[in-house]
């Protein structure tokens, strides 16, 4: 399977959060989004295809579809092989007053993919009949909307509510809308083109290669460690493992700068804070725990309660073996420097890290399958087809350390085959 390594390298004016203007008292603006990456025992962050990931709403604007006669160095995103996918970050607004706002967020490791409403700016761009950069367009990975009307909840009527867009997919979007935030209206003329959108927030994601600041590793004996790599202490880490129908998780409340700590084992059901139920009861106590911890750094309650629900059949559901945490604030906005006008009374930013883990008992079973496989074996390769089915969009990362126990190429060419058949072989086998 071909594919495109994405390596940004792109040169921020700053790195710090900037807020200009006069404060108003009547704004406050509160933002969340994930932070997902791939691993393998090691602790070595693995690349993945991370826009392998749920549906979106077909109004949202991607590099697909930018509107307003943009075009993109990268016109394809579905092959971009990366370590990190950001998920989701959707910023609210709320104030009693009418107001005019301006918003820029940039990405200086990385590159947004999708967004919305329209922006006024997106970038790296460049005029989609040109060959070269188009003044006026941006040349580094950032966000802008200006001239933003946030319109409150005592002045939006039954109409305006009904002129948000509404599309029959994207289960990650529609969920955040659950809240008490304002309407924001909007409206970006270029040239003869012009769009007029309302939305409860605003909505963008993206992708890049950089590190998040857990790694977490897991030895022979299936015992889980964490280590802060990073210079902040990280909260509220929970520790899950979904299996065949059963849930179970940890708890651990902090992780302190450049400090490790050996956590639990997978399979030892007496260790401390390890808590095991039927799926839909742990769906329910997990998610009950992270929306504590989400308020708790900062969020509204219908927000975290929004954010919990967004992710739930993602965070809660997939088998698998998985870390979240609170990522800092301040590495929030190092990586997504945010500039507001006006300047907020309150600017609250909760970002939570997702390190999914592919363990080497999955590596090593997805590896005999494939060995198998390989060599003929008809009933194997249905069970490699399932194996990595039930992967979803970490399936190729388990190839890669699947494949890597034999350190054979071929190997890794028939598992992306497997993963992505060409038409003629979608026909189901017996």
């Amino acid at each position: 399977m071909k594919t495109i390594r994405l390596f940004i390298a792109i040169s921020a004016s700053s790195l710090l959060l900037v807020a200009h203007g006069d404060a108003s008292s009547n704004l406050v603006v509160h933002e969340w989004g994930t932070f997902t990456s791939v691993q393998g025992a090691s602790g070595d962050l693995l690349s993945w295809q991370s826009l392998l990931t749920s549906e979106l709403p077909g109004f949202v604007y991607d590099w697909t579809k930018p509107g307003l006669n943009r075009g993109s160095i990268i016109r394809g995103k579905v092959f971009m092989v990366t370590l990190q996918r950001m998920e989701t970050p959707v910023i609210y607004f709320y104030s009693d007053q009418p107001l005019t706002a301006d918003v820029s967020v940039a990405f200086p490791q990385g590159f947004i993919t999708e967004w919305y409403p329209q922006a006024t700016q997106i970038g790296p761009t460049f005029a989609a009949n040109s060959n070269a950069p188009s003044d006026g367009l941006l040349r580094e990975s950032r966000v802008v909307w200006r001239n933003l009307e946030i319109i409150p909840n005592t002045n939006s009527d039954a109409s305006l509510q009904e002129r948000l867009p509404h599309d029959a997919s994207g289960s990650h979007y529609f969920s955040a809308r659950e809240t008490a935030a304002n309407l924001v209206q909007s409206s970006v003329t270029y040239g003869n083109n012009e769009t007029n959108e309302f939305e409860k927030f605003l909505f963008y994601r993206g992708t890049g290669n950089f590190k998040t600041p857990l790694r977490v590793t897991l030895d022979s004996n299936s015992v889980i460690s964490v280590e802060n790599t990073g210079s902040q202490t990280l909260a509220h880490l929970f520790l899950l493992n979904i299996h065949d129908g059963q849930g179970t998780f940890g708890v651990l409340d902090e992780l302190t700068a450049s400090n490790s700590v050996t956590w639990l084992q997978l399979s030892a059901d007496r260790a401390e804070h390890w808590r095991q139920f039927p799926l839909t009861e742990f769906q329910t106590e997990i998610g009950t725990q992270m929306q504590a911890a989400l308020v708790e750094q900062g969020l509204f309650a219908d927000e975290a309660r929004a954010m919990v629900n967004t992710w739930k059949d993602s965070w809660f559901t997939e088998e698998g073996v998985r870390v979240l945490y609170i990522l800092p604030r301040p590495w929030t906005d190092d990586t997504l420097p945010m500039t507001l006008n006006p300047a907020p009374k309150t600017l609250t930013r909760v970002m939570v890290g997702r390190a999914e883990i592919i363990t080497p008992a999955v590596a090593t079973n997805l590896f005999h399958l494939l060995t198998k496989a390989q060599s003929g074996d008809a009933v194997s390769r249905v069970q490699a087809v399932n194996a990595l089915k039930k992967l979803g969009r970490f399936a190729g990362s388990a190839v890669q350390l699947a494949a890597g126990q034999a350190n054979d190429p071929n190997l890794i060419s028939f598992g992306y085959q497997l993963l992505n058949p060409p038409p003629s072989s979608l026909a189901p086998l017996n």
